[in-house]
């Protein structure tokens, strides 16, 4: 039975990775950044043999992986590290975004490398669209981002707002890893794919964990569900669209399958505006209609003709199985978030 090492346990994310590894016969280390989160994860998992935690309260700090891979290291063959920053509430963005996700990947690999070099064989950082193209790039209908492309965001300009700060949070955090493995190639033996996920929709894995606010690419759907019909739809924004359980499960086959070693991975399964998402609920859900905004039904096919183009066929030959529509994961959220409000 194989040991999985899984950062920042307590993610949207990585709650489907953990229960992915666990249901398919895996050992699970997860850090998470307190006893209490420990507590409540392991009372969620009905206190699993299989399932233990490592305290790790600040990943940003030197060393902050280095007592759990001291203890656990020789146990550990595949680490999947999803601990980073993913929120815009804060103006201090080199402090709160760009510090943590660089520190964060480059220590939890500097901790591999002084206990675990040998044992550890596959390591899979989350990584994100974020680190391939910026917004302005994406709305360029002249372009076309690939598994080869890459955001050229500055740390200068990284630090001039949020969602720049976000994208560059994720596009220094994954060059890192690329960059460490590069100059310790003597000295470590892991292979490294990373998953670059765009907007990542779906149900929560444990329905008690729906709140006011969900996490940032489902608090999209939240909002339209909570939406009333005078609201308006923000016509500019569009994205990528991935179900949650998709992403969990690219990130096993990650680490199992020889061919994706070395791979970035662009998970997406189509585009879409917040006019889909509001015609998705409009249309499934009647008994939220009349009530939530309904903005200009079909509207968004002008809107996703007009940006860049996402090819990912690659990835998708590579992983090999099919992803979740955006129906399924609009639906699936907004069938949970509905059900939690009854109850």
């Amino acid at each position: 039975m194989k040991t999985i090492f899984v950062s920042g346990a307590t993610g949207f994310i990585a709650l489907y990775v953990v229960n992915d590894l666990l249901q398919s016969g895996y050992k699970v280390i997860g850090s998470v950044r307190s006893q209490d989160k420990a507590d409540r994860l392991s009372k969620q998992f009905k206190y699993n043999q299989n399932l233990s935690f490592v305290i790790v309260p600040d990943i940003a700090k030197a060393g902050a992986f280095d007592e759990a891979f001291e203890k656990f290291g020789k146990e550990i063959s595949a680490v999947i590290h999803t601990a980073s920053p993913f929120h815009f509430s804060t103006t201090e963005y080199e402090k709160d975004l760009l510090i943590p996700a660089v520190n964060g990947t480059k220590g939890i690999l500097e901790s591999i490398k002084k206990y675990a070099a040998t044992f550890v064989e596959r390591v899979v950082v989350t990584s994100s669209y974020a680190a391939i193209c910026d917004f302005a790039s994406d709305s360029d209908k002249t372009n076309t981002f690939t598994e080869e492309s890459w955001n050229m965001v500055t740390w200068e300009e990284a630090k001039g707002d949020a969602l720049t700060a976000y994208c560059g949070s994720k596009t220094f955090a994954e060059k890192e890893a690329w960059d460490f493995l590069e100059s310790n190639k003597d000295t470590v033996s892991f292979k490294l794919t990373t998953i670059n996920p765009v907007f990542v929709l779906g149900p929560q894995l444990f329905d008690e964990n729906v709140s006011s606010q969900l996490n940032t690419s489902c608090e999209h759907v939240n909002n339209i569900v909570h939406s009333t019909p005078e609201s308006k739809l923000d016509e500019v924004l569009f994205g990528g669209y991935i179900d949650v359980r998709d992403v969990s499960k690219a990130h096993q086959l990650a680490f199992e399958r020889e061919n994706l070693a070395g791979q970035r991975l662009i998970l997406s399964e189509g585009r879409f505006t917040l006019q889909d998402i509001a015609d998705t609920i409009n249309a499934d859900f009647p008994e939220l209609r009349g009530k939530i905004v309904v903005g200009k039904p079909g509207s968004s096919k002008e809107k996703l003709s007009s940006i860049a183009k996402l090819d990912n066929s690659k990835t998708k030959a590579l992983l090999g199985f099919k992803f979740k529509t955006f129906r399924e994961a609009v639906d699936d959220t907004t069938a949970q978030i509905l059900k939690m409000e009854k109850k």
